[in-house]
């Protein structure tokens, strides 16, 4: 008999719209949670380097919220500023 497969299911969240943004960042704000950001873009391979990592430490950190924003895909530098991609934010509340 063959063990079931595992699914490793992702802790990271992956942000597609500004309204995506608002609403898991304005639920972990209203709930105290920790919030862990990574800006990243396929084509820079620095963040694409440190996505497993980033994994880990959503693995490793089970109360805090891990977001990824791909910034070509979704346009949230206004809300940020970041000088550089591969850029990792942690907000407290």
């Amino acid at each position: 008999m063959e063990a079931p497969e595992q699914h490793n299911k992702s802790r990271v969240v992956k942000i597609d719209s500004v309204e995506s943004w608002d609403f898991y960042f304005n639920q972990a704000t209203n709930q105290g949670c920790p919030i862990v950001v990574h800006f990243t873009a396929s084509w820079c391979i620095p963040s694409v380097t440190m996505n497993p990592y980033f994994e880990e430490l959503a693995s490793a950190f089970q109360d805090a919220l891990f977001l990824t924003v791909d910034v070509d895909d979704v346009k949230i530098r206004f809300l940020v500023r970041s000088s550089g991609l591969g850029t990792i934010y942690i907000y407290m509340s």
